[in-house]
């Protein structure tokens, strides 16, 4: 009985033995992979050597990319020149509100005014002064109203008007003694001439003086209206980059440049003409005392005639 314990005993021993190496190797089976695996990731770096060499090609795209900077800079203020050549004045323009456009072209049309004005008066100032200096150089050696004509000849200036203006006074006052009324009355349609020939003369000054005063308001008034718009611009882009009022801003101040561009040459050439016409205006009073000495010795030679053919006839009787 003793033996047969013993077997028992040692089978049993046996069996739990061999139940726990199996449980071992159940144990250990799903590990093997893992185990496999520690050498495979071991051996990776001979088989991944060659993928080396895409990564040392990855070293100029990195370069590449850090160079890229600059170019795209070059890139960008290339666009940036494109874009401020087509930001001429034309497109400012052409792109500007209504009403800023019209300002623009009202302006642009006092301009033109002022330089036609300026041509004009020009050649008509040149005209009459030259046409003036020469009528008084004709006339200096005359002795009468008669003589004076006839040597001016056609009516090429305003001496020909204050010389028909004295003949025909002394004409429709033949027979008044009063030589005091007869030069007083000459004097007064003298006087007459001269404020016609000054209106004349000054004709266009006016509008030269006022496009000089009213053009830099007007482009001002353009001016605040493009800002007015473009600051509604922004409150409606919700942003204040200067990208969105610039060009808004820029076409403003266009306004106010052809403002002061049509206002400056208004202003200087209605100085020049108030200088010029000043001189023209001294020459006529000088024509209006020369035709006025000229009646004033045809009255004095009436009066001798007068009183030397009284004498002649009380000598006779």
């Amino acid at each position: 009985m003793f033996r047969m314990v013993l077997k028992l005993v040692a089978g049993a021993a046996v069996l739990a033995a061999a139940s726990a190496a199996m449980a071992q190797q159940r144990a250990t089976v799903p590990q093997a992979p893992a185990t496999m695996s520690q050498p495979a990731i071991a051996a990776a770096p001979p088989a991944s050597a060659p993928v080396q060499a895409p990564a040392a090609a990855v070293a100029p795209a990195v370069t590449d990319a850090a160079a890229a900077p600059p170019e795209r800079e070059g890139r960008l203020l290339k666009a940036a020149a494109v874009e401020l050549r087509e930001f001429s004045p034309w497109s400012m323009f052409m792109s500007a509100d209504v009403v800023v456009k019209a300002v623009m072209i009202g302006l642009a049309f006092a301009s033109l005014v002022t330089w036609t004005i300026f041509i004009a008066k020009m050649i008509e100032l040149s005209v009459v002064q030259r046409n003036l200096r020469a009528a008084l150089g004709k006339i200096a050696d005359a002795r009468s109203l008669a003589e004076a004509q006839f040597a001016l000849g056609s009516k090429g200036s305003v001496l020909f008007s204050l010389l028909a203006a004295a003949m025909r006074e002394a004409r429709m006052s033949a027979g008044i003694s009063s030589d005091t009324g007869i030069k007083e009355r000459a004097v007064s349609s003298f006087g007459e001439i001269v404020r016609a020939e000054a209106r004349r003369i000054r004709l266009g000054m006016g509008l030269l003086a006022t496009i000089g005063a009213t053009s830099p308001f007007v482009g001002l008034f353009g001016t605040v209206w493009g800002i007015m718009n473009s600051f509604i611009g922004i409150s409606k882009s919700q942003t204040t980059n200067l990208a969105v009022v610039a060009p808004g801003i820029a076409e403003a101040l266009l306004a106010t440049a052809i403002g002061l561009v049509a206002a400056i040459p208004a202003v200087i050439f209605y100085n020049h003409f108030a200088r010029v016409t000043k001189g023209y205006m001294e020459q006529v009073g000088r024509a209006s005392g020369a035709a006025g000495r000229l009646l004033s010795r045809d009255l004095d030679r009436t009066h001798v005639s007068s009183v030397s053919g009284s004498h002649s006839r009380a000598a006779a009787e």
